[in-house]
């Protein structure tokens, strides 16, 4: 292969001579493209596979959210409202991050990335917003999102702790 690009580059010099310097330069970029030509395919195709494994978050009604969390008590919720919000009540067992803290996208990042999670707020808007984070910088693989949120959890009459 380099005895070949060595002659194309002789040839190439003997034309650049002849018709001045744009076909010199001509010639080098040729050279330079044809000499980067095999590690162009030698691209890690892990970054791709890794990105396959992240879904976006699936919106679920309060009624799946409960079911979801009946039959898997594994799954973490994630409260993302504030801090006051929180402790007037929360879905049992939830983990409060607040949306608004100057640090949430690093908090939720240093999660497990082997579980599931149910985010949720008040109504949707904030947790909305946390699962299109989510999902654009790949925090988390496996996510729902409860888009009615905690007063519609609540209106519905499922388990709310103090």
């Amino acid at each position: 292969m380099m005895g070949s690009l060595a002659g194309s580059f002789v040839a190439l010099r003997r034309a650049a001579a002849q018709y001045g310097c744009m076909i010199r330069y001509a010639a080098l970029f040729v050279l330079f493209a044809l000499s980067t030509a095999p590690f162009a395919s030698a691209a890690d195709p892990a970054p791709a596979a890794a990105a396959a494994t992240f879904a976006a978050p699936k919106n679920i009604s309060v009624d799946d959210a409960d079911k979801l969390l009946k039959s898997n008590p594994k799954i973490v919720v994630i409260d993302v409202r504030t801090t006051d919000e929180f402790k007037a009540g929360h879905i049992p067992g939830a983990k409060n991050i607040d949306f608004f803290s100057d640090d949430f996208a690093k908090q939720l990042g240093a999660l497990d990335k082997s579980q599931t999670y149910l985010v949720h707020c008040a109504a949707g808007g904030r947790s909305g917003k946390a699962c299109k984070l989510i999902e654009q910088q790949q925090l988390l693989p496996s996510v729902y999102h409860l888009n009615e949120g905690f007063k519609a959890w609540e209106k519905a009459g499922k388990p709310v702790e103090k």
